[in-house]
């Protein structure tokens, strides 16, 4: 018999645990051609989300659960979820059930009937999230289409079933600053869409606010592209010569005398200001990959796990 695993990455839900593990428990029983399990990652919940678990784990032996031993951050849960998994198929979802659980019986079937190895969820439409959201949401994922050198599928989070041959692949990768969901776009094979309506939170409060979000884009982005260095490089080109032409202006006017040396002082001090912008944009562009060299070299672990339930041990 195959076997099937939901992977739920969880952070502070203790409003919404037990809610998502019926409706997750419910959805499994229901699947009888599969073995299935649920594997429950709690990254260093400040709440009651890690006692919650422990009472469920104790009481279904399907139920496994990951204890980190501080909070990593949501693509390192997933990332663990993924290398804990031995199922021949996994579904990656939040715990916040904005992403029906209800819904998994669909994505086995499109993946058996399409014969593919990802099935990876569209959103075609977004409830309870803001304008804002949606609107940064839709230009991040075009922005990532256009930075990086592999096309992503737009308007899809980590909601998504995956085969074994997949996450065999995914376990092969050492980088520490992980965008999952562009990891498994990069890694190949046959994937298909499944459109399917976002739901608004069931209870609870956002994990991803402002400075989180602009965190993942900005990780996302320098892993996945070289293209902000090019960028940098051309936008350094273009104010060589925006100098090289200014200079000449000065010059003639100061022989034809249409200029005077000590006058455009505004011109002077826009300019200073112009210039000065680039050269941090561009240091700054090279500091952000430069982070990101340092954080691979020192080869820390993505994640600590503090405490394992219902793990069978290798």
């Amino acid at each position: 018999m195959e076997t099937l695993s939901v992977i739920v990455p969880c952070y502070n839900e203790e409003e919404v645990i037990t809610e998502s593990y019926s409706r997750l428990k419910k959805v499994l029983d229901g699947i009888s051609s599969y073995q299935t399990e649920i594997i429950f990652i709690n990254d260093g919940s400040k709440d009651r989300t890690a006692e919650m678990l422990s009472d469920i784990a104790a009481t279904d032996k399907q139920v496994k659960v990951l204890h980190f031993s501080r909070n990593f951050g949501h693509q390192p849960a997933v990332t663990a979820g993924i290398h804990y998994c031995t199922s021949d198929l996994a579904v990656i979802i939040d715990a916040d059930l904005q992403d029906p659980p209800e819904l998994i019986p669909e994505l086995i079937e499109t993946l058996k009937r399409e014969q593919a190895n990802v099935v990876y969820c569209v959103r075609e439409k977004r409830q309870g999230e803001s304008i804002f959201k949606k609107l940064s949401a839709r230009m991040f994922y075009r922005s990532m289409n256009y930075l990086s050198e592999i096309n992503f599928p737009l308007d899809t989070g980590d909601f998504r079933l995956i085969d074994k041959q997949v996450m065999d692949e995914f376990k092969k990768f050492r980088e520490k600053g992980k965008y999952i969901r562009g990891i498994i776009s990069w890694i190949g094979f046959k994937q298909v869409p499944f459109a399917y309506q976002r739901q608004a939170r069931f209870a609870g409060e956002t994990k991803y606010p402002l400075g989180k979000m602009i965190q993942f884009a900005s990780t996302a982005m320098l892993y996945f592209s070289k293209k902000p260095l090019k960028l940098a490089t051309g936008l350094g080109f273009i104010t060589v010569i925006i100098g090289i032409v200014y200079a000449l202006y000065t010059l003639i006017g100061k022989i034809v005398g249409y200029t005077h040396a000590l006058s455009g002082w505004s011109s002077l001090i826009i300019l200073i200001v112009f210039f000065g912008g680039v050269q941090l944009l561009t240091v700054g562009v090279l500091g952000q990959y430069i982070g990101i060299l340092f954080d691979e070299v020192k080869d820390r672990p993505e994640y600590i796990v503090q405490k394992e339930e219902n793990i069978e041990k290798k």
